[in-house]
């Protein structure tokens, strides 16, 4: 499916380039706005990410997530510096239908991976996002991206799938923010060598070209940000080119 994606900072709408906080573009939109044209486009999922709480967690932004998830049009995965269980139980009392974990699921499997047996695979989806080194190793920065890790998507996924693990989002990013076309190559090889993962593609899609390019990779949903934020393409396009093609 076509998943748009809000990220916000400080209440305002923005994107991020590679994961930087320095290098970040604010577009002149109102989230709530933004939430109901893409429930209107034909979007039936929204991704929502609190920058701001990623980066410090007395920055939360509870209240303009609760405000997006009320009686939403949309069902919402959010995420943003999910640092403990109560992270989760007030998200997803507020509304969300899934809770997207990063950083701590690098950090923290084992606590992680209890969740995933508490809350089950439905209601988490584990952002394993990579930056691919010189020898073609998919390591894990975590804390937003901030810091590097020497960990590799490999080494966590076996622990993750044996918890209940179901949904993975994974950003190549190298991609991210640059428009340039998603990693095709990393995602068939993920849907392949794990197919009992819903696979979230993320990073690079800047024309209807790319979203075409994903068809035959196996991934089950496509996040889409600045090219949306941008006018690269409507929501209702991105949907008709997923659908046919």
């Amino acid at each position: 499916m076509i998943i748009p994606a809000i990220d916000l900072i400080d209440g305002n709408v923005v994107r991020l380039y590679q994961g930087q906080y320095d290098n970040s573009t604010q577009y002149n939109v109102d989230a709530l706005t933004l939430r109901n044209q893409y429930a209107t486009a034909g979007a039936s999922w929204l991704h929502l990410v609190d920058l701001s709480g990623a980066k410090d967690a007395q920055q939360r932004q509870m209240t303009l997530l609760s405000q997006l998830m009320t009686a939403s049009p949309l069902s919402i995965q959010v995420g943003g510096g999910i640092r403990c269980e109560q992270d989760i139980i007030d998200l997803l009392q507020a509304g969300a239908s899934r809770v997207v974990i990063g950083s701590l699921a690098i950090r923290e499997p084992v606590l992680v991976q209890q969740w995933l047996q508490k809350y089950g695979g439905e209601k988490i989806v584990l952002a394993l996002d990579v930056a691919i080194n010189a020898q073609g190793e998919k390591t894990l920065p975590s804390h937003g991206w901030i810091e590097q890790s020497s960990i590799t998507l490999e080494q966590v996924l076996t622990d993750y799938i044996a918890a209940g693990a179901r949904h993975v989002l994974c950003t190549d990013i190298s991609k991210d923010g640059t428009l340039t076309g998603a990693n095709v190559s990393l995602y068939k090889e993920l849907t392949a060598a794990y197919p009992q993962i819903q696979w979230q593609a993320s990073g690079g899609i800047g024309q209807l070209n790319d979203i075409k390019a994903l068809l035959g990779s196996g991934v089950a949903g496509v996040i889409l940000g600045r090219a949306l934020l941008e006018g690269k393409f409507s929501v209702s396009e991105a949907i008709q080119c997923w659908q046919n093609g």
